[in-house]
């Protein structure tokens, strides 16, 4: 071989290795590590927190989320930004927003999560062509509320001269803007989570308004919430003139009730959505497809260790939002995206299947993998528990998700949640990720999302039941692919 053709070789060598560490080209082995969710939302690299705003543009996804670019714990706050037409595959982009003033500070002025919306009626006046400009709310640690925008598409984006819009106030804390536009008043609404005067009593959401995104006025502050804000309007039982809002704080905790363009009124107590470990800094995506009548959204899976992995964190499945009459009350029902069935290879599937305990052997025993989604009804009959075993080995007996009868509880990884039956039934819909276990319980009125660490070769189920029979009405267990191109 002549000495340039070695040495074109050894660079072409060297840009091949440098795409494989990079994540970019055809190999992305890193995508396949022992921990590496496979269909769930992940950053390449690095630490990642709550994701930061969400918003769909000109036929994609926008997800932007909390990161520090600099290594695998909290810090160094920029946003990080992904893409996607079917919000299961992602495409990575660059870092979106930074640090303010040039801080080099792990904590200073960096960009703490908020909210993105599409300035439509050009108020900011940045909008060059035909694409509107994308406009990121987001709290400048230490440093006030601040606006970022995009005017093509999100690749590139500056910070607004005025900021900030909100100036920082040492005795409140402010935080996580949620922005939002109220049809019937006309108006902008910005939702803060705060701590008047450090008060914990006091801690909760102010609402402010505003006419041109810039100029915010304090209208009302609601206590009683401690996380990230969220504030969204639901049609009930899908009736178009019969709509209730619902303000959600960041674990996942709601109140139905209603909302006048600057103050919200309770209509119901606090609930809960998710009682799973780690789920946190909930969002939902802004400005969806016209016709597209669902509220999506995405939170945190939050774990404080990620075993070997050059990445922190992942995202939980996104979720459609739906309010629905069940009983006497009124109940937030969530409920993973429709997508998703895209991903779904072919099912084993049981119906009417009588189980008495003791007597023949695992229903599911041919049911196998570390991606699965596993969906049943269950006819509680006489039985006294029935669960299942999750990711089973040799080594290990698995993850156990009870339901105990008499007790009326859903039980898994310490976490216990009420859930009464429906016609002396229970649904599951579980899924099933190298890392982490959501299960939606009686069509979405419950769930457990929690993030799950175990061995590679634990990839068995085991369907059990005690006390009493139980009959499966129908049940299904389907492998998940993966959304990576080296996980199939």
């Amino acid at each position: 071989m002549k000495k340039h053709d070695m040495r074109r070789s050894m660079v072409a060598a060297l840009v091949l290795a440098g795409w494989v560490l990079m994540g970019f080209g055809p190999a992305r082995v890193y995508y396949n590590e022992k921990y590496r969710p496979q269909f769930h939302f992940t950053p390449e690299r690095n630490y990642m927190g709550y994701p930061a705003g969400g918003v769909f543009l000109d036929g994609r996804y926008h997800l932007f989320y909390q990161c520090n670019p600099r290594g695998n714990e909290a810090g160094f706050h920029h946003w990080g930004h992904a893409v996607s037409r079917d919000l299961m595959t992602w495409e990575h982009r660059p870092l979106s927003v930074f640090p303010d003033n040039l801080s080099e500070d792990k904590e200073a002025c960096t960009a703490l999560p908020g909210s993105v919306v599409v300035d439509r009626e050009n108020l900011l006046g940045y909008q060059k062509g035909d694409t509107p400009v994308l406009v990121a709310f987001y709290t400048s640690q230490g440093c006030g509320q601040r606006i970022a925008w995009s005017n093509d598409g999100g690749d590139t984006w500056q910070k607004y001269s005025g900021n900030p819009v909100l100036p920082y106030d040492e005795t409140d804390q402010a935080r996580y803007p949620k922005v939002l536009f109220h049809q019937p008043t006309g108006q902008w609404v910005m939702i803060l989570h705060r701590k008047p005067d450090q008060d914990d009593r006091k801690q909760g959401f102010s609402f402010y308004t505003s006419k041109n995104l810039r100029d915010w006025e304090f209208r009302s502050h609601l206590a009683g919430f401690t996380g990230r804000p969220d504030l969204v309007e639901l049609r009930l039982n899908n009736r178009p003139d019969d709509t209730r809002w619902i303000i959600i704080d960041g674990n996942g905790d709601y109140v139905v009730g209603s909302f006048d363009g600057s103050s919200f009124t309770a209509e119901s107590i606090r609930m809960k959505c998710d009682y799973g470990r780690g789920f946190a800094g909930a969002t939902t995506f802004s400005n969806l497809p016209a016709g597209e009548e669902r509220t999506v959204q995405v939170a945190l899976l939050n774990s404080e260790e990620w075993p070997g992995m050059p990445f922190h964190g992942q995202l939980a499945i996104p979720a459609e939002l739906t309010l629905r009459k069940a009983g006497t009350g009124i109940y937030l029902f969530r409920n993973p995206v429709s997508e998703i069935e895209q991903l779904q290879g072919k099912s084993l599937s049981w119906k009417n299947e009588k189980l008495i305990p003791g007597i023949g052997q695992n229903l599911v025993k041919k049911a196998e993998g570390d991606c699965v989604r596993i969906r049943g009804r269950f006819d509680l009959k006489n039985c006294e528990s029935f669960g299942f075993m999750l990711r089973a080995g040799k080594k290990n007996e698995g993850t156990e998700l009870v339901y105990n009868v008499k007790r009326g509880t859903l039980s898994l990884m310490g976490q216990t949640i009420p859930l009464e039956p429906v016609d002396h039934k229970i649904t599951l819909d579980i899924l099933i990720d190298r890392a982490s276990v959501e299960v939606f319980a009686n069509n979405g009125k419950a769930a457990l999302s929690s993030v799950l660490f175990t061995g590679e070769n634990d990839r068995s189920y085991i369907l059990y039941n005690t006390g009493g029979e139980i009959v499966v009405d129908e049940l299904e267990i389907t492998p998940l692919r993966s959304v990576w191109a080296n996980g199939e």
